[in-house]
């Protein structure tokens, strides 16, 4: 097999990306290996450490998923014709369906008592919804993407979920069940997929931004960035718009208080949420063009090969929390699924246990990226763009 072309990267991509997805390891470890009996964002109870932890992951998912909309752009430029692009987007799209329902499930819980519906599925979805609109104008993607993140907020949340609303509230809605009469498991939607389709779009809609020359990309980039981080101080500071939860001052105190103001919804991703996540990575992605250092390139590294590192970091994360609970209560337990009631009395969080896990796991995934980086620019095997 003949090796495969040479092609110029973004380096900036790769670099925010991997970052992203370095982060989102620890939200995962967190809820394997130090679930708490209370949710990590209740300003009321969470201790500050235990909400950055959590915090801090909410960058992951828009960022993930606006830079596959700017890679669905590039890759447009590669190929030959737009129908070319759409029937992979089409594939690919049902490809990602069907992984999160199969392989992620399985690896989330150890079984199928559950169907969980997360960010794969709405990377799915918009691979399917982009393979139409690459076909309309850019203005016209770029005002739908607009007029669905400014204005979804308006929309009210549906309960509960039936056969007649269910439509509607998988493209809106917060994180609901769904029983089927033909799938035997109840089915979790977590991302209604509107919103993130949406960001996807954004994303698509901004790619020729990337091949601009670096200084007025750079410029373009910062600005958009700084102008959403603006729009999110604004308006969070009024609790006028955009935002399902008020924040307030808290009696704990004034570090409470900003915690308060910078806990923002993520099912579904509300205005200020994006305002937020996006208005970083934009920022970031207008400084990491061209960053010298091990870092930038240990964080390629992850970029490069974004679903083989998903893949295997769940992997990792899954299999070591079996073995782990194994060994340490006398048999396997899902701590992320299991009712708090019944955790075995000798758990206990521990945030130090999920922060060593997390460099462990991260420091064995470099190795396997690294190889199967180089095992993609080696070869052109037609699976390769699935992986």
């Amino acid at each position: 097999m003949m090796g495969r072309a040479a092609t110029p990267r973004v380096q900036a991509i790769d670099v925010v990306r991997g970052l992203a997805m370095v982060i989102m390891a620890l939200d995962h470890i967190r809820e394997f290996w130090c679930p708490t009996p209370m949710r990590p964002e209740d300003v009321t109870q969470a201790s500050a450490p235990l909400f950055f932890t959590r915090w801090i992951t909410h960058f992951c998912a828009p960022t993930f998923v606006f830079l596959a909309g700017v890679s669905i752009f590039l890759y447009q430029q590669k190929r030959a014709s737009r129908s070319q692009v759409s029937q992979f987007l089409l594939k690919r799209g049902l490809w990602l369906l069907g992984l999160e329902i199969v392989v992620i499930n399985f690896l989330l819980q150890w079984g199928y008592n559950l169907i969980v519906l997360e960010v794969i599925w709405v990377l799915g979805w918009g691979m399917l919804v982009l393979a139409g609109l690459i076909w309309v104008p850019r203005w016209l993607t770029a005002a739908l993407a607009l007029a669905f993140l400014a204005g979804h907020n308006l929309l009210p949340p549906i309960q509960p979920v039936t056969g007649a609303n269910v439509g509607w509230a998988l493209l809106h809605n917060t994180p609901f069940v769904l029983k089927l009469d033909w799938l035997p498991p109840p089915v979790l939607v977590a991302y209604s997929f509107g919103p993130w389709v949406a960001v996807m779009a954004a994303g698509y809609v901004i790619g020729p931004w990337f091949l601009a020359p670096l200084a007025q990309r750079t410029r373009r980039l910062r600005t958009a960035g700084v102008g959403l981080l603006v729009l999110f101080v604004a308006l969070r500071a009024t609790n006028w718009y955009g935002e399902l939860a008020p924040w307030s001052v808290q009696p704990r105190g004034p570090l409470y208080s900003a915690l308060s103001f910078v806990n923002i919804t993520k099912y579904p991703p509300s205005l200020l949420f994006l305002s937020l996540t996006l208005g970083v990575a934009l920022v970031l992605l207008s400084v990491a063009e061209g960053a010298p250092g091990r870092l930038s390139r240990w964080l390629q590294t992850y970029g490069r090969v974004p679903l083989f590192y998903f893949l295997l970091h769940f992997c990792l994360i899954s299999g070591g929390a079996f073995i782990w609970t194994t060994l340490a209560f006398g048999k396997a337990i899902n701590l992320s699924f299991a009712a708090v009631k019944d955790w075995p009395a000798a758990y206990h969080p521990s945030l130090l246990r999920a922060y060593v896990v997390w460099v462990v796991v991260v420091g064995l995934l470099y190795w396997p990226c690294r190889w199967y980086q180089g095992y993609k620019q080696r070869h052109s095997y037609w699976w390769l763009s699935y992986l």
